[in-house]
């Protein structure tokens, strides 16, 4: 559909088709990667509603937000891996690559430890910190209290899939990473449902699917090479020095300020969560509900940021500031198309949708959730202007500016909407323009920026040769 829609836009005169083309092909991996990351995340939610109703699905949405602490970290943390392991590639450095990795994997796991210890101890309640429903966060810590033991590995299977994506192979954490996806699902159906585990099935299936893309990754990196895959671009001696100052301060120091802009989304979670519970467990398995479909829908802008980033980095490196905002303005008009498809499709079916989730179509979550989702389709149409023109932020190295953007969007706008709902009149409505005021807001934001300019002054003090402007 990325390509298909891209074509469309070119013919009507809308985006040049060449750099259609080559978006593409750098989105593509990454977008089915996504696709089937965020399906695992839904099926887990339908497949718990489906046994144990919104209790339970409540219960896992109050749990998502510790579990997304690991993906802040981990994909933080693997920026400063992308970033040193291309460097070290492009300058044929091998034994520097190792060391970059190895480093990255020792940090991660420093990091990820001690939340696996507070986690799984404290896992009712830190639940309870956010919900007041009793059912909801019983289900929601036996949840927490088996799934924190993945969190090391998830993270590691950011760290992993960066090292590929650093030396310009996007197809092998792409077949990873979506198999580990489909292997969780098949997984969560055989515990929830065949074992009648329930909430902890789901957990039990997403700590394992985790463990074997971990190891999958560890064997092709040691060995250079994966069955069904062949030959890989990096190999790494596992029994090489982990500990080296220099690299980990380095992968902490690149790594940080991403961790921070991952925090935006995780950390206003646990206030939104608390604020949904107050309008009740059948809203709260509504929202939840919402926003996997809205996890689902913002999919391809995975693929879209990335690829922005890269060729609009590469054009600024080159020296050519016109071609990189043209490659930036397409891309962008690239993304609004794709979201604009997948949010008409979405809304068209959007009842049938929920259903699949909550199980029954009398269920009280059930019209709460179609209008949420129905806000989503509106928003997520936002996020491609707002993911789109953050790519060639990115890529100058202005990031702050989306950080900032973002951060004003959620706590400033999206979060104080939401209360007003709970306490006010202005009820249900509060939490359908959160959703839109939570990609609106960042999107005239980041379009601003991108669309004035100073972007390009920023990256010349980045780019070789070339110094900062006064």
């Amino acid at each position: 559909m990325v390509l298909a829609v891209g074509l469309l836009l070119a013919r009507v005169g809308v985006v040049d088709e060449r750099r259609v083309r080559r978006t593409t092909d750098l989105a593509w991996p990454r977008v089915v990667t996504g696709i089937a990351r965020m399906s695992k995340n839904a099926v887990d939610v339908a497949m718990v509603g489906i046994v144990l109703g919104s209790a339970g699905i409540a219960g896992v949405g109050f749990a998502g937000p510790y579990w997304g602490i690991a993906f802040a970290l981990g994909g933080g943390l693997a920026a400063g891996t992308i970033a040193l392991v291309s460097q070290h590639f492009g300058a044929d450095t091998e034994e520097g690559v190792g060391q970059a990795v190895r480093s990255s994997v020792l940090v991660v796991v420093a990091v990820t430890l001690p939340m696996v210890a507070v986690l799984a101890t404290f896992a009712e309640p830190l639940i309870a910190l956010v919900s007041s429903n009793t059912a909801a966060v019983a289900i929601g810590g036996d949840y927490l209290r088996v799934v924190a033991f993945g969190v090391p590995f998830a993270a590691l299977n950011l760290v992993g899939s960066r090292v590929y994506i650093g030396v310009d192979d996007a197809w092998t954490p792409m077949a990873v990473r979506g198999g580990g996806a489909l292997l969780n699902i098949g997984l969560n159906a055989l515990f929830i449902f065949g074992f009648g585990m329930g909430a902890v099935g789901a957990a039990t299936g997403t700590v394992l699917s985790n463990v074997v893309a971990t190891g999958v990754f560890a064997v092709g990196l040691s060995r250079g090479r994966l069955p069904g895959i062949g030959e890989l671009p990096v190999q790494v001696d596992p029994f090489g020095p982990y500990v080296d100052l220099a690299t980990a301060r380095d992968i902490v120091d690149i790594g940080t300020p991403v961790v921070g802009r991952s925090m935006v989304w995780t950390v206003a979670e646990f206030p939104m969560l608390a604020i949904v519970d107050a309008f009740g467990v059948h809203v709260v398995a509504a929202y939840v509900v919402a926003r996997r479909i809205w996890g689902i829908m913002n999919t391809p802008g995975w693929g879209f940021g990335l690829a922005s980033s890269s060729l609009v980095g590469q054009s600024l490196g080159a020296g050519d500031e016109a071609e990189a905002e043209a490659f930036g303005e397409d891309v962008i008009r690239h993304a609004v198309g794709v979201y604009v498809v997948s949010a008409l499709l979405v809304a068209a079916f959007a009842d049938r949708i929920v259903v699949a989730f909550v199980g029954s179509p009398t269920d009280p979550a059930v019209p709460v959730a179609v209008t949420l989702v129905y806000a989503a389709c509106f928003a997520v149409v936002m996020q491609g202007v707002s993911g789109g023109a953050a790519g060639p932020l990115d890529a100058s190295g202005d990031t702050r500016w989306p950080f900032l953007a973002q951060a004003v969007g959620m706590f400033g706008c999206s979060i104080p909407l939401a209360y007003l709902g709970a306490t006010t009149p202005l009820g249900l409505w509060g939490l359908y323009l959160a959703f839109v005021a939570e990609t609106g807001v960042p999107a005239a934001l980041n379009y601003y920026r991108f669309r004035t300019g100073p972007w390009k002054a920023v990256s010349r003090g980045y780019r070789p040769g070339q110094p900062a402007d006064d």
